[in-house]
């Protein structure tokens, strides 16, 4: 049990710095980005969207330089089924959501077809770093195409108000949102130490949660679909409880649907061009399918139809029993 102090402490330390660090570093770079005169929208889309995944994506770095990919494409996984069934299920128990842009439901279908492109590329169960420089060049051509809808979007609304038409939703709450302003030197500072800690905390964090898993005997896999995931999803359940009491149901959701697409194509990517590794028949056939299942539960759910998509507590429930009985069968799968 002597062996198991420090990397316990390790792993809890490691996700309190984790949590704090990445709301920084997204502060830091949203705040450096509207100073420089990029629209609200587009930093949202982007900066704060993609954001919330930079622990998960700092932390398959480590995890495959420490070559345990493993971990980090377990991670991956595991946060996007996360992210539904523990932020979006959590959430709304708090605060029911109703989502009302049609920016999401231009992203919804992005989200599905980014993990479609990942589970086809493991079909042959490895993923090579060709693989993953495929998967690191469709994430680059997804921010270039949400910034070519934030770019659209903004000069729509700028037309909208001749005739004053309501903007989409998403692009008002970003608008509110990102409202305050530090001084660029205070937001670089910000970033600089965000980064610094979230690199430190997500080392941290491996070590320990590699450590345990090395002392149970559980796969790199399993610990990454569980204790990591859980620990890294920390900013969007932050993100999605705050966004929910301040009524900007879009942003809570549109974090989701931006972190699961970002894991999907840049935190899997990164690990496997660093460390090829093979993918086993348990991520294949229970769960990539898990993901799936949850994924398009949350766009029926979640897809705007007129008056906007209401997801409420009972919503809520379904999703966090869901999760449950997913962390039940990966329980089941350890004895």
């Amino acid at each position: 049990m002597e062996n198991m102090l420090f990397p316990i402490i390790a792993l809890v330390v490691g996700f309190v710095l984790l949590a704090w660090s990445a709301d920084r570093f997204v502060f830091g770079a949203a705040t450096v980005a509207r100073n420089l005169g990029v629209s609200p929208l587009i930093v949202g889309l982007t900066i704060v969207g993609f954001g919330t995944s930079a622990p998960e994506l700092v932390i398959a770095a480590f995890a495959a330089w420490d070559g345990v990919p493993d971990l980090a494409i377990g991670n991956a996984v595991g946060s996007n089924v996360a992210n539904v069934g523990l932020v979006i299920g959590l959430g709304t128990l708090i605060a029911p959501l109703t989502v009302r842009s049609q920016i999401l439901k231009r992203e919804y279908p992005v989200m599905l077809a980014a993990m479609l492109f990942a589970l086809a590329l493991m079909l042959d169960h490895e993923l090579s770093r060709l693989d993953g420089a495929l998967l690191l060049v469709a994430l680059l051509g997804l921010i270039a195409w949400t910034v070519r809808i934030g770019l659209r979007e903004r000069t729509d609304t700028f037309a909208k108000t001749m005739d004053l038409t309501p903007a989409d939703p998403l692009d008002s709450e970003y608008t509110k949102e990102l409202a305050i302003r530090v001084g660029t030197r205070t937001a670089m500072a910000w970033l600089l130490v965000g980064l610094v800690v979230l690199s430190a905390s997500s080392r941290l964090l491996v070590w320990g949660a590699t450590e345990i898993a090395h002392v149970f005997g559980v796969s790199d896999l399993i610990i990454g679909l569980t204790i990591v995931a859980i620990g890294t999803s920390l900013p969007e359940v932050a993100t999605a409880v705050a966004s929910g009491f301040k009524g900007e149901d879009d942003i809570a959701v549109g974090n989701v649907v931006g972190s699961n697409m970002f894991n999907m194509l840049g935190v899997l990517g990164l690990p496997v061009v660093m460390h090829p590794t093979a993918i086993s028949n348990d991520l294949l056939i229970r769960d990539m399918p898990v993901m799936f299942t949850m994924s398009v539960i949350l766009l029926f759910m979640a897809f705007p139809r007129r008056g906007g998509a209401r997801i409420t507590r009972a919503h809520g429930l379904i999703l966090l029993a869901l999760y449950v009985g997913y962390g039940a069968l990966l329980a089941r799968a350890v004895t």
